[in-house]
């Protein structure tokens, strides 16, 4: 399984490029493994992002903005829906993972289950 996160390179939103750096941040910290995929140097990088945000996660007008994440294709969400699962030490199974043992997420699955 790769996690793909669509960003744009050369964004003029100082709010993109913050939002961007938090997640890649993010999963360089915790050595998740990912691919940085670029819309705003790659055409078909940003088709393939649009096509494949579900219709319920975009935006009223215009197209989804990045960053978006996936797990191979399977969409997972965008940085408003990451940064919620951060908050609530929820990362791993937001990106479709397993969390490492002895990782906060791991231990409070363990008290869910026990």
């Amino acid at each position: 399984m790769v996690i793909r996160v669509y960003i744009a390179s050369s964004s003029g939103s100082t709010a993109i490029k913050k939002k961007q750096q938090d997640v890649l941040g993010f999963l360089e910290a915790n050595k998740i493994g990912f691919e940085e995929k670029d819309i705003a140097a790659n055409e078909e990088n940003r088709k393939w992002m649009r096509e494949n945000v579900p219709e319920d996660s975009r935006p009223a007008t215009g197209y989804p903005l990045p960053p978006q994440i996936f797990n191979e294709s399977q969409y997972r969400g965008d940085y408003d829906a990451f940064f919620e699962a951060r908050e609530n030490n929820a990362v791993y199974a937001f990106l479709g993972l397993t969390a490492p043992p002895g990782s906060k997420e791991a231990e409070a699955q363990a008290k869910q289950q026990a």
